[in-house]
């Protein structure tokens, strides 16, 4: 099973110095990836209807893709993973041009992980449809898989069209996506569209989303050898609790399983790799 880091962007307070110091140490350790979330805008909770996702305008963050080229040229290992790009907030084409060049520019090392968010704020803010942003991701998916592989597009979806046209340079292979999320239509749309999944929260939520996903890639025809379990334990207390989620997510059958640190009372950069340097070791 795979091992990776998910960056700690609310501590770290939107440090360049940090981004630096954590994707080498990622790396340095031999970890396997750097995980990154994504909000392109914060937005205060005091309004309706009311936002309920955890983060608000006081939270960093990071572009993933602007974060993630950094972090390649100064690696030269580590997957670099988006989880989650909220995919349906942007332009569909521009995102297949920005992965493009970063893994290209990367050798082939970023996947792909988008979801639909929760921040209505955000989407009114990029112009788009908060309210139709699941039906927009499934038709987004197939579209993104086409500029990356056909020498001209022609495409005329409900969102989205292209007229003999294409993004140059494509990408030298299918660029992995993966899809993340809590609910029952994340894991139907994982299971018809996506080449993995990423969980998160507690393990027991993780677990019955898994069989929700194996599920869905029974219903369409998928085989399971192949696609990838990855799973973000949000709510593991410290460096055992962090090491056993780990363990427990192998024995279920995963295939990748990311530390995070986030949460647990860490205030500088050094406390944060320290963290990791303890589980690795324990790993």
């Amino acid at each position: 099973m795979k091992i990776g880091v998910v960056y700690p962007q609310i501590e770290l307070g939107g440090d360049p110095e940090a981004v630096r110091n954590i994707g080498l140490a990622t790396e340095e350790l031999g970890y396997d990836y750097l995980l990154a979330y994504d909000h392109v805008v914060g937005a205060t909770h005091d309004r309706e209807p009311k936002l309920w996702g955890p983060y608000t305008d006081q939270d960093p963050f990071h572009d993933p893709f602007v974060m993630f080229a950094y972090i390649a040229a100064i690696t030269k290992k580590i997957e670099l993973v988006s989880g989650i790009l909220i995919l349906p907030q942007r332009q569909t084409v521009l995102v297949a041009q920005q992965a493009a060049d970063l893994d290209l520019l990367s050798g082939e090392r970023f996947r792909m992980g988008v979801g639909v968010g929760w921040n209505y704020v955000e989407y009114d803010a990029l112009g788009q449809d908060f309210s139709k942003r699941g039906a927009r991701m499934d038709e987004q998916i197939p579209f993104l898989r086409k500029l990356w592989s056909e020498d001209l597009v022609t495409f005329d979806g409900r969102f989205d069209k292209i007229d003999r046209g294409n993004i140059n340079p494509r990408p030298k292979r299918q660029i992995p996506v993966w899809i993340g999320g809590f609910t029952e239509h994340a894991f139907r749309r994982g299971g018809a569209l996506g080449d993995g999944f990423i969980f998160a929260g507690k393990f027991g939520d993780a677990l019955s989303g898994l069989e929700a996903v194996k599920a869905q890639l029974k219903e369409n025809d998928r085989p399971l050898d192949g696609y990838g379990l990855d799973y973000l334990p949000l709510w593991s207390k410290d460096v055992e609790d962090a090491v056993e989620h780990v363990k427990k997510w192998q024995d279920a059958g995963g295939t990748h399983c990311a530390v995070v640190t986030m949460g647990k009372e860490l205030k500088t950069t050094e406390a944060h790799i320290d963290f990791i340097t303890e589980v690795k070791a324990k790993l």
